[in-house]
């Protein structure tokens, strides 16, 4: 590294697709003081338009199509990445971040940093032996974990044993200004004629896969359009934003229940602002979750919010004062939820305003950066005056 340079971290992930943990990285090397640190960013398996949120024109971006060329051969590449990179510091995050360990450290990279930001689907309660026991392998190499949630972090100590000392707790940050309430003049991203000027709009964004259980929400739309009053029918309508393996599937059982004339699903969107503007209730139905953004970013944009009582979804809704829990699969549950706030005005904006103030509170995405910052800092030995995230 040239010493009149900042340090470089290169950041390990699966993809650089749309996606929470994705959206998080992005933020992440967008907001950071760029005196401070450089960045790079290796993706074990590709990269979509998604990289082009990266705001720095110094970041590059390297595909290393692990599921074309094997999982040996990627080891050898990221070896050879880092020996012409020379980061200061490797951040690895989630699973597939843990094959980049070895080979970073055969390069003689110095600190390495491992990230668990949510589960997986086949392992939604962490009890699996496998990823469990792939993780106690690797934690000799790791300096220092970030987790996303408390729930996180509990999962290393009691299942994979990693001492306390070693874990950083870091929330997901939202970009409020970004995120913010509609006004008294919502967007209408959708179709013309799709809704009218009353609608109430009940909405998700996620990407459509198994663990997330955008069925469940489109079964309690079903349940509450076919107990509504006239009046309350006519203006009801779905949005379902979000791209994934289940698409298809999903917009199918959109067709089967009838619901095609009152469901927006527009696919991925690079810029689901305008989006979350457009709802009056925002529904996360996922079977688990590390920590979500879509869930802060809809609190930021001044929504009620109802979430499954998962994982990190209890550390973001304060229930009763910005949204409800339910049953991962509960759909009379959620059905009784969203006929509350559709029935009642005053209940919802009080929870949109008071969800909307707790993100700013709570979860600013400075503060996020912040602690992200300090943690590079320790461990490059880069540390000094603060320096404000942009």
């Amino acid at each position: 590294m040239n010493d009149s340079q900042p340090p470089l971290v290169l950041h390990v992930i699966h993809h650089l697709v749309v996606g929470g943990m994705e959206n998080g990285l992005v933020n992440l090397i967008n907001r950071m003081p760029p005196q401070r640190f450089r960045h790079a960013v290796a993706c074990v398996e590709d990269y979509s338009e998604f990289r082009q949120r990266l705001q720095r024109p110094d970041v590059e971006v390297i595909a290393m199509h692990r599921s074309r060329i094997g999982v040996w051969a990627l080891r050898r590449e990221l070896h050879r990445l880092c020996r012409r990179l020379r980061p200061t510091l490797v951040h690895t995050r989630g699973p597939s971040g843990l094959d980049a360990l070895l080979p970073a450290r055969v390069a003689g990279v110095r600190r390495c940093v491992h990230g668990e930001h949510g589960w997986d689907v086949a392992d939604l309660r962490g009890q699996a032996w496998k990823p469990v026991a792939l993780r106690r392998v690797h934690s000799p190499l790791v300096d220092r974990y970030i987790t996303v949630s408390k729930d996180l972090e509990r999962y290393l100590v009691d299942r994979v044993g990693v001492a306390p000392a070693r874990i950083t707790q870091i929330y997901n940050g939202v970009d409020t200004e970004r995120f913010v309430p509609a006004g008294t003049r919502r967007p209408a991203p959708w179709p013309a004629g799709f809704a009218p000027a009353d609608a109430f709009v009940i909405g998700t964004v996620g990407r459509i896969q198994a663990v997330k259980d955008q069925a469940t929400l489109v079964r309690a739309f079903a349940a509450l359009l076919s107990s509504a009053d006239a009046d309350l029918r006519q203006r009801l309508r779905l949005a379902i934003v979000g791209d994934g393996p289940l698409l298809a599937e999903l917009k199918s059982l959109v067709a089967a229940l009838g619901l095609g004339e009152r469901t927006w699903m527009p696919g991925a969107l690079l810029d689901t602002a305008e989006a979350m503007r457009s709802l009056d209730v925002f529904v996360l139905p996922s079977l688990n979750e590390g920590i979500s953004n879509t869930i802060l970013e809809a609190m930021a944009s001044g929504l009620p919010v109802l979430a499954t009582d998962v994982g990190g979804n209890l550390e973001l809704v304060e229930a009763e004062r910005c949204g409800r829990f339910f049953a991962p699969g509960d759909v009379g549950a959620l059905t009784r939820m969203l006929a509350a706030y559709a029935g009642d005005a005053a209940l919802t904006q009080r929870h949109a305003q008071q969800a909307r103030q707790r993100a700013i509170e709570c979860f600013g995405l400075n503060a996020m950066v912040s602690r992200y910052q300090s943690v590079y800092e320790r461990l490059c030995g880069t540390a000094a005056e603060a320096v404000p995230a942009h």
